[in-house]
C-alpha cells in the first residue's frame, strides 16, 4: 500500500521557525494513486492528471477541514471524465453536503451536473462495520466518537492493512475491531491539542497525546507503528515533545508530502 500524504493537520497554517517555513494543510491521503481519504488539501497536491487518476473519494465527516476541497475537484473533473467519481461515507455527510455545500448557492451541485444521469459526483453509502470494495482495496468503516456522525477505517490491499481514527475522542469499537485485523501495517490517530487543552478536547471529541497511548493502548498491539496526525499547527511544537513523553513504542508524526510504503 502507497500513502501520500498531500494534508495532515487539523488547520491550514503557514509556521515559521526561524529561517525555516513550514505549510500544514488539512487532511487528505491518496492512497494507491486512486482512492482519496478525506477531501482537505487537494488541488494545491495534485496536477490535473493525478486528480483524474482518483476513482473514489471516503469522507470521515462533514466538518469543513475535511471536505473543503472535494468542491474545487468537481470542478478540475467536469471535463473528460470517464465515469463519475464516486463519494462515499455516511448518508449524514450526503445530506449535509448537498445542503450546505452542493446547493446551488455556495457551489454548483455537481452531483446533478453536467448531467443528472452522469455528474461529476456520485454518491455511494457505506454499509458500516462490513468490507466496501474500493478499485482493489478493502475498506471498512467503523463509527468512532466525535461531535459529528463520524468513522474511522480500516483499509486493506493485497500487501496489509492501515487503520485510521478519523477525528474522534475516546472510542472503543474501532479498536475492536482493529484487534482482529490481519498484517496491521500502521494505524493513524489523530492528536489535535497538547495535555494542557485536554478539557477543549474532550468537549470538542479530539484527543492529546495522553489520551492517544490511552487509545493505542486499547488496540492490545504494541509492536505497530502508530502515525499521529491532525495536529493543530500552533501546538504542533507542544504536542510533539508530549508525544515523546507518551508511552507509545514506535510513532511518527506524519508531515506533508511524505509517501509511506506499507
Amino acid at each position: 500500500m502507497i500513502i501520500q500524504v498531500l494534508g495532515c493537520h487539523g488547520s491550514d497554517c503557514r509556521i515559521v521557525d526561524g529561517t525555516q517555513a513550514r505549510e500544514c494543510s488539512t487532511c487528505s491521503f491518496l492512497i494507491n494513486g486512486r482512492l482519496l481519504l478525506d477531501a482537505g488539501t487537494i488541488g494545491n497536491k495534485l496536477d490535473v492528471d493525478e486528480q483524474k487518476r482518483i476513482t473514489d473519494v471516503l469522507l470521515t465527516h462533514l466538518h469543513l477541514d475535511h471536505i473543503r476541497a472535494l468542491a474545487n475537484l468537481a470542478d478540475n473533473l467536469v471535463d473528460g471524465m470517464q465515469q463519475p467519481l464516486s463519494v462515499a461515507g455516511l448518508d449524514a455527510v450526503h445530506e449535509g453536503l448537498r445542503a450546505h455545500i452542493f446547493n446551488n448557492a455556495v457551489y454548483p451541485d455537481f452531483f446533478r451536473i453536467p448531467d443528472p444521469v452522469e455528474p461529476v459526483l456520485r454518491w455511494r453509502s457505506l454499509v458500516l462495520n462490513q468490507p466496501n470494495h474500493f478499485s482493489g482495496i478493502t475498506v471498512t468503516p467503523v463509527p468512532v466518537h466525535h461531535t459529528v456522525p463520524a468513522l474511522g477505517f480500516v483499509i486493506e490491499d493485497d500487501g496489509g492493512a492501515v487503520l485510521f481514527s478519523g477525528d474522534t475522542g475516546p472510542t472503543e469499537q474501532l479498536w475492536e475491531v482493529g484487534r482482529s485485523v490481519r498484517n496491521l501495517k500502521a494505524v493513524f490517530i489523530e492528536c489535535s491539542y497538547p495535555n494542557a487543552m485536554r478539557d477543549l478536547a474532550e468537549r470538542s471529541r479530539h484527543l492529546t497525546p495522553e489520551l492517544l497511548a490511552i487509545e493505542f493502548a486499547k488496540l492490545h498491539r504494541p509492536e505497530v507503528p502508530v502515525y499521529p496526525y491532525h495536529l493543530k499547527p500552533i501546538f504542533r511544537d507542544r504536542i510533539r515533545t508530549e508525544l515523546s513523553l507518551a508511552d507509545l513504542p514506535e510513532w511518527r508524526v506524519l508531515e506533508e508530502g511524505q509517501v509511506l510504503k506499507l
